[in-house]
C-alpha cells in the first residue's frame, strides 16, 4: 500500500520588507546606474582640495595667477558630472519610457548645484581671490560643456572638453584676453561672460535632456 503524494502549492515568493515604491526605486535605480553616489564623494573631494590650496596657498593670494588652480579644480568638477553621462546599459535604456529625459535633467542639475556647493564651502573662510561667483560660473560653463562632449563622444570621454578648454584657458588668463567666449578669466561682474556660460549650460541641458549621451563611440563596452 503506498501513500499518495501529496501536491503542495508552490510556494510565493517572498517580497521583501524594505522593498521601494516604483517611484523611488526607478530614480534610485538611474542614479546607480550613472555613479551618482560616487560622483558626490568625488565633488565632496574637490571641495576638499579647493579649501586646502587656498588655506595652505598652493597658489597666489591675489592677481591673474590667483585663478589659475580654482579653475583647475573647477573644471575637474565639471568633469566628474559630465562622466555620469555614461550608462552600462546603452540604447537599451531608451526604450525603458518616457521618464529617462526628465531623470536626465534633474540628475545634471542636482549634481551641478551639488558641486558649487562643495566648492562654495570648500572656498568659506578663505580668501579665493575671483569669488565665489565667479567659481559657479566656471562651475556651470565647464559642466555644459561636458555635456555637449557627451553628445559627440558619450559619456566616458565627455571629460576631455571641459578639461581641454581649461587648459586653453589659462593660456588666456596669463594673455589677458577680455572675450566673452573665456569666461573663466573674466572678472565678476563681467556680463557678458556671465552670459556666455549660461547659454552654454541652457544649449548642453536641452540637448542632454532630449536626446542623452552617444552610445556607441565609447559607451558600448
Amino acid at each position: 500500500m503506498t501513500a499518495a503524494p501529496v501536491v503542495r502549492p508552490p510556494a510565493a515568493p517572498a517580497r521583501t520588507a524594505r522593498e521601494l515604491p516604483a517611484s523611488v526605486r526607478l530614480p534610485w535605480l538611474h542614479l546607480r546606474t550613472r555613479r551618482a553616489p560616487a560622483c558626490v564623494v568625488a565633488l565632496a573631494a574637490c571641495g576638499a582640495v579647493l579649501h586646502a590650496a587656498l588655506h595652505w596657498h598652493w597658489t597666489f593670494n591675489s592677481g591673474r595667477y590667483a585663478q589659475q588652480v580654482p579653475m583647475i579644480i573647477e573644471a575637474g568638477a565639471a568633469a566628474v558630472i559630465a562622466v555620469t553621462a555614461h550608462s552600462p546599459f546603452g540604447e537599451q535604456e531608451r526604450a525603458a519610457g518616457h521618464w529617462l529625459p526628465y531623470l536626465r535633467l534633474c540628475t545634471t542639475v542636482a549634481l551641478t548645484g551639488i558641486a558649487i556647493l562643495f566648492l562654495q564651502l570648500g572656498a568659506a573662510g578663505e580668501s579665493l581671490n575671483a569669488g565665489v561667483l565667479v567659481l559657479a560660473r566656471n562651475v556651470i560653463g565647464f559642466t555644459g560643456l561636458g555635456l555637449l562632449c557627451s553628445l559627440v563622444t558619450g559619456g566616458l570621454l565627455a571629460w576631455t572638453v571641459p578639461l581641454g578648454y581649461m587648459m586653453f584657458c589659462q593660456y588666456a588668463l596669463l594673455e589677458l584676453w577680455r572675450a566673452p567666449w573665456a569666461w573663466p578669466v573674466r572678472p565678476p561682474a563681467d556680463r557678458g561672460a556671465w552670459i556666455a556660460a549660461s547659454v552654454v549650460l541652457a544649449a548642453a541641458l536641452l540637448s542632454f535632456t532630449v536626446r542623452g549621451p552617444r552610445t556607441r563611440l565609447s559607451d558600448d563596452s
